[in-house]
């Protein structure tokens, strides 16, 4: 069943979260912040964590935060299945490998949002958001 406080981080967003000089710092800041202090369940991909590792350049806090991460957001797997049905749909529509997987990943764990800061993200049948959309409805409701 999709919860409607259960939403997936692309790999962007994260990203900038922890860079300050990437142009979306700030509004990844907020809604972290705003995800964090409403009780929403934050998913990410199991790939995410050696990516980011990976481009990081301030490689000892990243670790700190990948074990906040652990700790404190869901970490999902794709699995055999998964990556060999993304990688079928990037063949034939010619989309992007890790947009399909992400959105496979986001859509099994019944996630009701994606947020990210990617514009030509793959169209994949459900809610996409960039943080600034994602805080300006929210706030918007309440």
């Amino acid at each position: 069943m999709r919860s409607d406080k259960k939403i997936f981080l692309d790999i962007n967003v994260v990203i900038d979260f922890l860079d300050r000089s990437r142009p979306q710092h700030n509004s990844s800041v907020k809604l972290i912040e705003y995800l964090t202090l409403n009780n929403y369940e934050i998913c990410i991909s199991e790939d995410m964590l050696t990516t980011i590792y990976y481009i990081s350049k301030e490689k000892e806090s990243v670790l700190k935060f990948l074990n906040f991460i652990a700790e404190q957001w869901n970490i999902l797997h794709f699995g055999k299945e998964t990556i060999q049905w993304a990688v079928a749909m990037s063949l034939e529509n010619k989309q992007d490998l890790e947009d399909q997987l992400q959105c496979l990943c986001a859509q099994a764990a019944a996630c009701c949002c994606l947020i990210t800061h990617d514009k030509t993200f793959y169209d994949c049948g459900m809610t996409i958001y960039t943080a600034k959309e994602f805080l300006t409805e929210k706030i918007e409701q309440t």
